[in-house]
């Protein structure tokens, strides 16, 4: 359990499995997180193929235990990630005056609450390294320009993400662990600006930068 490990939090074929591959370049073991097993298993395949070590866990991160659960998982079999990447979030429509409570809460904890407990259970590890890098998936819908009511749940989630972000890394900073957003402006698609590879080069910028250098929002447009 030598290698440096990379937990991404939400990894999809888009950004998440992009980022992966970049840390993966570099040499970091990467422990992916999300919902299906058998989409984990062909990101693991596919990383495994460009030389880069890789392991799923399975779990739905709105449930706090089992995401807990999941990073001591990591912790035993890989080793405490040096890096965390929160990618989570449910992407989908919402009419805010009709919305289940139910299901608003639901994605906020996906969104949002599982950040909070994904950097509670690595910043320990990272406190006692005297290092660690937290960066997470943000988006335009947290400003108040992009207040579209299609997507409520969605623009709560970013919201509280950008501001989650700003506190931890208020709070983290002291130890010597860097905290940031990525806010992407515009949809993620392949070959173009905002192509996933493109993006995840800005992870691993922010990853790499000179404590004096350190961003809490890169704002990619």
């Amino acid at each position: 359990m030598s290698q440096k490990v990379c937990a991404i939090v939400g990894v999809g074929k888009g950004l998440g499995l992009a980022i992966a591959q970049r840390f993966g370049q570099e040499g970091y073991a990467i422990a992916m997180l999300a919902r299906r097993a058998e989409a984990l298993t062909t990101y693991q395949a596919e990383l495994e193929q460009q030389g880069i070590a890789a392991q799923g866990f399975s779990v739905d991160v709105a449930d706090s235990t089992a995401l807990s659960q999941a990073f001591e998982q990591i912790a035993q079999t890989m080793g405490a990630p040096e890096v965390l990447v929160y990618n989570a979030a449910v992407m989908k429509e919402s009419d805010p005056l009709t919305i289940p409570n139910d299901e608003f809460v639901t994605e906020f904890k996906v969104t949002v609450a599982g950040a909070l407990t994904s950097i509670q259970q690595v910043a320990p590890a990272m406190k006692s390294q005297g290092r660690g890098t937290i960066l997470l998936t943000g988006g335009a819908l947290a400003y108040d320009e992009y207040s579209f009511p299609p997507y409520v749940s969605l623009a709560v989630g970013k919201a509280g993400i950008r501001k989650l972000c700003f506190v931890m890394a208020n709070a983290l900073a002291p130890d010597n662990i860097h905290v940031a957003t990525v806010t992407v402006c515009g949809t993620i698609q392949p070959e173009t600006h905002f192509a996933p590879d493109k993006i995840a080069e800005v992870y691993w910028q922010l990853h790499t930068q000179p404590k004096a250098d350190w961003k809490t929002e890169y704002v990619y447009r």
